[in-house]
């Protein structure tokens, strides 16, 4: 069931590189977004979403994992409609996260080389309250879905590791532990080095705005 998960993943990750890879490559191409204003607001929503839903697939595999190896609920069996009920859930929340700049609640203009759009780090106009909304990315998109995969994979590694002492040690379970743990330091490490720089930079920003 955990590949109707990484499916989920893949399409996100898909609509993130056909949305935002084209609009930016065909930017960078002229120096500036050449699409206008309104396909702005488009490509800067889609990626957001798209990228909102890799996240938090991220997180959803991690929590996936815990309730099936650590069984936290008992006899509780992880089905394929508990399966899709995460993933629904995935494009849920990223639709909790990009609509708002679309109403007024910050909004999405072109970042970085001017090639691509995403939300207003940058300015300080205060009709948008982009500050709060930069804070609730922080926080709901970022900070949550970290601390999730943090726990749900400490506790898998801890599980694994009382199984092993259970089993004395065994060849099996040895490597069972070495991949696991492998794992599960490739996953933090892998979100923190595809998200970290993003969400640090956009809470600079938000920080250092008008500073020479």
């Amino acid at each position: 069931h955990l590949n109707y998960i990484l499916v989920n993943l893949a399409v996100a990750n898909l609509l993130v590189s056909c949305v935002g890879s084209f609009t930016a490559c065909c930017s960078f191409a002229n120096r500036y977004f050449i699409f206008g204003p309104h396909m702005c607001k488009i490509e800067g929503f889609m990626a957001t979403l798209g990228g909102m839903v890799s996240l938090w697939s991220l997180a959803v595999v991690a929590f996936e994992r815990w309730l099936v190896i650590c069984k936290p609920l008992g006899n509780f069996v992880f089905k394929p409609d508990h399966a899709i009920a995460c993933c629904v859930f995935t494009w849920v929340f990223a639709l909790i996260a990009s609509v708002p700049p679309l109403f007024g609640w910050s909004r999405y203009i072109p970042e970085g080389l001017q090639c691509s759009c995403g939300p207003d780090w940058y300015t300080t106009n205060n009709k948008y309250n982009n500050e709060s909304y930069v804070m609730f990315l922080f926080g709901f998109c970022f900070a949550v879905p970290f601390a999730t995969i943090v726990f749900c994979y400490t506790q898998l590694l801890i599980t694994l590791k009382m199984a092993a002492k259970a089993q004395a040690e065994s060849a099996s379970t040895q490597k069972a532990e070495r991949e696991v743990t492998r794992m599960v330091v490739v996953m933090v490490l892998g979100f923190l080095v595809c998200w970290m720089p993003y969400a640090s930079f956009a809470l600079w920003m938000i920080n250092h705005r008008g500073n020479s």
